[in-house]
């Protein structure tokens, strides 16, 4: 391992330990990966990734994510998601309230962050989730259309 993978790695230990996660083998390859893709992926996607590994343990690897605050899941037809979040979510809060869009020529879907909801609203009741979905096509395949 050169010294670049080891402060990598080390880089990845520190975050999952920042989301009180154990940094296991799988997990850290995971987030590594997850770490590398513009795009959201599901569970299949990611697991053609990794040959050899257990679909299971991939599975629960996102899931442990998820509830530590460290992946976003994004509902898309039956299908479901994951991107990597950024370090203000927790635990306790998923600050996801910007808008996913799904490419209908790349099939990609991607975080739109550019595109988001106010964090606080005058309102008498409590916002614990917005999903924001669209569909069409992304600036790349719209470039190529014309």
């Amino acid at each position: 391992m050169n010294i670049k993978n080891k402060n990598m790695k080390k880089d990845t230990e520190s975050r999952l330990l920042d989301k009180n996660t154990k940094p296991t083998s799988m997990r850290i390859l995971v987030y590594d990966f997850l770490s590398s893709q513009e795009a959201a992926l599901s569970l299949s996607e990611v697991e053609s990734h990794f040959e050899n590994a257990d679909r299971t343990t991939i599975y629960r690897t996102l899931k442990t994510f998820e509830e530590k605050g460290i992946v976003h899941s994004i509902q898309e037809n039956n299908t479901t998601k994951y991107k990597l979040c950024h370090d203000h979510c927790s635990e306790s809060t998923h600050k996801d309230r910007h808008l996913h869009f799904y490419c209908k020529i790349c099939k990609q879907t991607t975080c739109k962050e550019e595109i988001s909801f106010p964090e606080t609203l005058n309102t008498d009741f409590r916002i614990d989730e917005i999903r924001l979905f669209a569909k069409g096509i992304c600036e790349h395949c719209l470039g190529s259309l014309q």
